[in-house]
């Protein structure tokens, strides 16, 4: 069981249908699992503790981070609640697909 105060990341069939849907990238796979487990485990309180864990990270606002994913192949939005510890899927997708969409208002499904 989790310790109450590891974040929460909502939700993991998100990323689930994303390595799905990318069969292909067969590493896509292991590092989407590592962020998600890494991130399972984190205790942000702030974004500065984000950039001490993922310092690839953009921070696009006080609760909208963008993560890096496989060498900057692909980027993962997320809304943070840092208070209740959820880290809230909004947005995955290649980098090229990134530059069409809005960081700070994006949400699942867009």
């Amino acid at each position: 069981m989790l310790a109450y105060n590891c974040m929460r990341v909502i939700a993991r069939s998100t990323l689930t249908r994303f390595v799905e849907l990318h069969k292909g990238q067969r590493a896509l796979k292991g590092v989407i699992e590592a962020w998600f487990h890494e991130v399972r485990a984190a205790r942000w309180r702030n974004s500065s503790d984000v950039k001490r864990s993922y310092a690839s990270a953009s921070i696009v606002n006080a609760d909208r981070v963008v993560f890096n994913i496989k060498g900057n192949a692909y980027r993962l939005v997320a809304a943070i609640d840092y208070g209740r510890q959820i880290v809230f899927i909004k947005w995955i997708g290649t980098h090229h697909d990134y530059d069409k969409i809005d960081a700070r208002t994006v949400q699942y499904g867009d």
